[in-house]
């Protein structure tokens, strides 16, 4: 088990163990069609990637329930909107 999930910081920070497991879902779905990652790791663990970008408050689930990117220092968001391939409605 990632050493993250063991405090509870990571749950308090997204809302709760539900929309905790919905953001790590949907995003590896992102990354693994494609998206750039939005933290700079030396893994290419996509879940550690995950991790890190909920833990740097780069990701997060918006009122829909869709992943949402923090617009703070977001350079191009609608390239990284572009990168993360068709929506899980398309499926």
């Amino acid at each position: 088990m990632l050493d993250e999930f063991k405090e509870e910081t990571i749950v308090n920070k997204v809302g709760g163990r539900f929309k905790l497991s919905s953001l790590i879902q949907k995003r590896l779905v992102q990354l693994n069609r494609g998206a750039r990652p939005l933290v700079e790791t030396q893994s290419n663990d996509t879940m550690q990637i995950v991790i890190s970008e909920i833990l740097n408050n780069k990701i997060f689930l918006d009122n829909s329930g869709n992943v949402a990117v923090s617009a703070d220092d977001t350079p191009d968001l609608e390239s990284i909107i572009d990168d993360a391939g068709p929506g899980l409605d398309d499926l």
